[in-house]
């Protein structure tokens, strides 16, 4: 082999679903592992790179990078948002990939589907905000919202909490719902999940915990549904009432100062002066590493928001593709043979 040839490794999503990488116990041992390297100062995380196309629909691609510098990886995910896409066209508002490289030469050594990862990353942050702030005896779970989310959101759920043995689902069309207990009920075989019919209230009202995943800007979710001791893991924008999170005795952010610049309900909450800083009792990390505490009663109402960590989603890839790797998954992927002006050809394809 030419000493110039640089060789990296592909993999598709079924590559990574057949390694065994829809995982939520690897994803959050990743993602828990990303916070406390963040903490400690070893991951360089730069600002995200927002190309919005439509202001009114919010159809984007960003690029988001992170380093990690004891592991010697850089990553980058290239993330589309089409929020049309599932009316407009029947598809998937999402799509991803993910580049993995060293640090030592520089050189790539990963591409990878993406779309896996990030979903798998916010169901993972909000398993691992459920391993602190949800009652561990919880048997049911209400879904505002079907889609990838949701789904997401269900396995890590009932990784953290096995004891779920209830789900109801309400969506905007019964369609949507039927979809959800059609994909999900094989999954969980020892769970009784069924749609609301397009009733969020039914869906969520006596729930121990409660997950919204839309992509609708309206305060769906009524406080008067929560019910004490209930959990609440926030995945979108503006989903519920402001006076849901007033109610809770604990809010919880993946990182506060990130989420009141964005426009989730908190966001709005803060700039409309209903929330103020001390009304958020901490980072998730805090209640990893033990600086603050989770849940200490059976009647608190818990409050989880996620904005998303790109960081994250980087530790997760390469906990995807050192096990995909060990699996003999994917395919070579050759970027060069040689150096450019070591080719013997050079000339005839030069183009003056």
């Amino acid at each position: 082999m030419n000493p110039h040839e640089i060789h990296c490794q592909y993999f598709s999503q079924e590559d990574l679903l057949a390694s065994g990488c829809l995982d939520m116990k690897l994803a959050m041992g990743a993602a828990q592992e990303a916070m406390e390297l963040f903490a400690s100062g070893d991951i360089l995380f730069p600002e995200k790179i927002v190309q919005i196309f439509n202001d009114e629909t919010q159809e984007r691609i960003n690029c988001l990078p992170a380093t990690f510098r004891s592991k010697h990886i850089c990553g980058v995910k290239w993330v589309s948002v089409f929020p049309p896409n599932p009316v407009k066209y029947g598809i998937q508002n999402l799509s991803a990939v993910i580049i993995l490289s060293e640090i030592d030469h520089g050189f790539p050594i990963a591409f990878m589907e993406g779309t896996l990862c990030s979903n798998i990353r916010v169901g993972a942050m909000g398993g691992l905000a459920a391993r602190y702030l949800a009652r561990p005896d919880s048997e049911s779970i209400g879904f505002i919202g079907a889609g990838e989310q949701a789904k997401m959101h269900l396995i890590a759920m009932k990784t953290v909490l096995p004891g779920l043995k209830r789900c109801r689902v309400g969506a905007k069309t019964r369609e949507e719902e039927e979809l959800f207990v059609k994909e999900m009920s094989p999954v969980f075989d020892d769970m009784e999940i069924e749609g609301a019919d397009t009733n969020l209230q039914t869906a969520t009202e006596d729930a121990d915990v409660i997950v919204t995943a839309t992509s609708a800007q309206a305060p769906l979710l009524k406080a008067a549904w929560m019910k004490p001791g209930a959990f609440y893991s926030h995945v979108g924008g503006w989903e519920d009432e402001f006076e849901v999170a007033k109610q809770c005795d604990k809010i919880v952010c993946d990182d506060w100062e990130t989420v009141k610049h964005r426009t989730q309900t908190l966001s709005r909450a803060y700039k409309d002066g209903v929330l103020t800083d001390d009304d958020i009792h901490g980072n998730l990390i805090d209640l990893i590493s033990g600086a603050k505490p989770g849940r200490e009663s059976d009647s608190e109402r818990t409050y989880f928001n996620a904005v998303g960590l790109a960081y994250a989603d980087v530790g997760i890839a390469h906990a995807m593709y050192t096990r995909a790797l060990d699996a003999g998954m994917g395919q070579d992927l050759k970027i060069q043979k040689k150096m450019i002006f070591e080719h013997e050809d050079l000339k005839e394809w030069v183009r003056l």
